[in-house]
Order: C-alpha cells, then sequence, then structure tokens
C-alpha cells in the first residue's frame, strides 16, 4: 500500500519575486485577445507568446543550462505555471513538451536526443504531444496494440493512437508501443520518440462539438523511425509512461482550467452581492484553495524524488469535479442570460460545453478512482 501523504510547499529564493516578475512580463506581453481563451488556456496555442515566454527564461525552468534550460527548482517552475494559468496565458503551444516531453527526456533520454530536443523545448520553439490511448482501449493504456518491430534500419511502426492533443501542431509525439511481439499488458512496451513529418505517419482531425480541433488520430503505416528512438530501456515503457503520467495530472492546470469563470463571477457580483451569489463565490473560492495545497503538496513530493502516483490521482479526481460542477453551480446562481456582450455569460457558455471533457485527460475518473484505491489499500 503507497499511502497518501502531505509535503511541505517550500520553494528556494523568493517565490514573491518571481511572480512579481511574471506579472510584470505577462502586462507587457500576454495578448489581450478574446476574453473566452483565458479559460483552459493551456489548450491555447500562440506561437508567438510561446517564443517570447521562452527567451525570458520561463520555459524549460527545470532544466540545465547546459540543454538551454534554467536550472531553476521544480517548485519555482510550479509558482511560475501558477501565475501562468491564473492570467490565462496561451501557453498550449509548448504545454505539453515543457511539463511532461523534456523532463522524460532529461531522465531517461540519451545524450543525443537531449542535445536534439531540449534546446528547442526550452526556446519554446519544439512542440510534443503523447500517444498514449488507442482506438477500442479507452485508458487502458495496457492495451496498447501499435507495435515497433525492430529491423536493420529501424524500428518499423504500425497502428493507431486517437483523442492526440494537438498532434496537428506537434513536432514530436513521444509514443507507448509495443515492442516485444507477442507481450500482453503492461510487459514488452516502450516508449519511441518519433518525429512527426516521418513519411507514413497521417494525422486526422476530430472536431468537437464546440467547433474545436484539439484531438487527433495518428495513424501509422510502416513507419521507419531511427534505432536512436527508444527512450530509456527497451520494455520499461510502462514504468516511465507512469511516472510520466504523475506530472499530468498533478498540476494546477487540474483546478485553474475554469479560474477564469470565477474571476470573472466575483467581478460581476460587485462589492455587495446578492446573498446567494456571495455563499457560491466564498464555496469555490474555499474549495480552490483546498486543491492548491493538495496540489503543492504533490509537487513538493514530486521535486523530493518521491512517486506521487495516490496524491497525483487525488488532485485530479478532486480537481476534475470542482472544474466541472463550477460552470453548473454558477449557472444555477448568476442571473447572465446568454448576452454574447457579456464576459460572464460567454466563459458560462463555453465552459458548460468544454468542462465535461475535463475528466478525460490524463485518465477517465473511473480509472483515476481506481488507482486511488488500490494505491490506499481499498481494494
Amino acid at each position: 500500500m503507497q499511502g497518501f501523504a502531505l509535503y511541505p510547499f517550500d520553494p528556494p529564493g523568493d517565490s514573491s519575486a518571481l511572480r512579481t516578475d511574471l506579472r510584470r512580463w505577462l502586462a507587457d506581453h500576454q495578448p489581450r485577445g478574446d476574453i473566452v481563451r483565458r479559460a483552459n488556456c493551456w489548450a491555447s496555442f500562440d506561437a508567438d507568446f510561446s517564443r517570447a515566454l521562452g527567451a525570458a527564461g520561463y520555459i524549460g525552468m527545470t532544466l540545465p543550462a547546459r540543454y538551454g534550460g534554467g536550472d531553476r527548482h521544480p517548485l519555482e517552475r510550479y509558482v511560475a505555471i501558477e501565475e501562468l494559468l491564473a492570467a490565462g496565458a496561451p501557453v498550449g503551444a509548448h504545454w505539453i513538451a515543457d511539463r511532461q516531453t523534456g523532463p522524460l527526456i532529461l531522465r531517461y533520454g540519451t545524450e543525443e536526443q537531449r542535445q536534439r530536443y531540449l534546446p528547442g523545448i526550452a526556446r519554446g520553439e519544439t512542440y510534443a504531444c503523447i500517444g498514449l490511448s488507442e482506438p477500442g482501449a479507452g485508458s487502458d493504456l495496457a492495451a496498447v496494440r501499435t507495435s515497433a518491430r525492430e529491423t536493420a534500419e529501424g524500428w518499423r511502426v504500425n497502428g493507431q493512437k486517437i483523442w492526440t492533443t494537438g498532434a496537428h501542431l506537434s513536432h514530436i509525439m513521444l509514443a507507448l508501443i509495443r515492442t516485444e511481439e507477442g507481450s500482453e499488458r503492461n510487459a514488452g512496451l516502450s516508449q519511441l520518440l518519433i518525429d512527426l513529418d516521418t513519411p507514413g505517419i497521417t494525422i486526422r482531425p476530430i472536431i468537437d462539438m464546440a467547433g474545436n480541433h484539439d484531438f487527433n488520430e495518428v495513424f501509422f503505416d510502416d513507419v521507419l523511425v531511427p534505432h536512436g528512438a527508444l527512450v530509456g530501456e527497451r520494455g520499461q515503457g510502462w514504468k516511465q509512461v507512469t511516472a510520466e503520467l504523475g506530472l499530468e495530472r498533478s498540476g494546477p492546470e487540474r483546478y485553474l482550467s475554469s479560474h477564469a469563470l470565477l474571476v470573472a463571477l466575483i467581478d460581476a457580483a460587485g462589492p455587495d452581492p446578492a446573498p446567494a451569489l456571495a455563499t457560491l463565490i466564498g464555496e469555490l473560492t474555499a474549495e480552490m484553495w483546498t486543491l492548491r495545497q493538495l496540489s503543492m503538496s504533490t509537487a513538493a513530493k514530486l521535486a523530493a524524488g518521491e512517486d506521487p502516483m495516490v496524491e497525483a490521482s487525488v488532485v485530479k479526481e478532486l480537481g476534475n469535479g470542482f472544474e466541472q460542477d463550477m460552470p453548473r453551480r454558477v449557472q444555477a446562481v448568476a442571473d447572465c442570460g446568454w448576452d454574447d456582450t457579456d464576459d460572464l455569460a460567454r466563459l458560462l457558455r463555453a465552459l458548460l460545453i468544454a468542462s465535461p471533457s475535463f475528466s478525460l485527460r490524463g485518465g477517465t475518473r473511473e480509472v483515476i478512482r481506481g488507482i486511488i484505491a488500490r494505491g490506499l489499500g481499498l481494494r
């Protein structure tokens, strides 16, 4: 039984100064744009903003300086990410590369892979996607059927990934692939780092009900990738990807995707809100603060080199519930109608449509609850 632990969040240096500096930078560089883009902003793609953010040193903060990084502590990066998300900055272009792919390459990759990919990630110019889900497998990652066979020329990859966020905009995919013929479940899986301009790869859009193109299907038709595409140890992909998912499930994005709606609600309520509105604002603020403490504790455990699988899953489960419930709770209390000129109404409408998808990212709620139950010894 892994259990659940709380860790103190104690970043080195002056975190208040880091927040102040980043807020000043955002005041000068953040695109004003549509207020709706500030909600769920880690899905908003803006190449120019990502490049400028990288040049300012706010991407690749934890990577070593020799790869273009900032040599900063992971908790300093957490502080910066929290500020970016709270401001609704369009960080989607570099998001996955900075959050997951870069750290994984640094930990498991070869020196050649580090030198090839990490500097571009730190500059905010190399974008990545994660190849996990497959048709018919849902959130059961151990049901991977996309295969890679080693040949004299390299790896021959065949299969399909689905719900791949940002694949149409990405340069590389870190894919979980079955490399051992005849293997089953979580045995025989490896991770390959695949350049998406390789011949034989087809990317097709999946348009959601709001008309947005975030998700994709990715097909591999006898794709040849070099031997050096293997990340880490052959056959150890399951261990590597579960460590990677701790990064995906525990960050401040798990409670800040709907933050813009709460800010708009407070602004619309004014200094003397109706009792029901004041109660809702108090409840939402208290719940967000609690989630923030859990998320910071999980980040601290991760920074200490410990496995936060249970804690990260708790943050994801509670955070998803909070973000999905918020639009419905606001709709039940706020009298904002459907005026397209009203910021609160527009944000509410957008999040009522988008929020059901929040619990799919990083594993469905059923899968996450199973991880929590096993970790706490409840099954």
